[in-house]
């Protein structure tokens, strides 16, 4: 669900995973159509190092 957040809408995907002036920042730069894509691209990236962070947590957790 987050990867279709992520694609869609970036800058609200920022604040679930608990950064939230990354996500003003990506806001800003999604409000262009031009820098939407980027937008996507840095939001999908920053998702997959969340779930990473995550999985590295829960292990050492153990």
């Amino acid at each position: 669900m987050r990867l279709i957040l992520a694609i869609l809408i970036p800058w609200l995907q920022f604040f679930t995973i608990g950064r939230p002036i990354a996500g003003i920042i990506c806001l800003v730069l999604q409000i262009t159509l031009v820098g939407w894509i980027p937008a996507a691209i840095w939001s999908v990236y920053a998702l997959s190092q969340y779930k990473t962070d995550q999985k590295i947590k829960d292990a050492l957790d153990k």
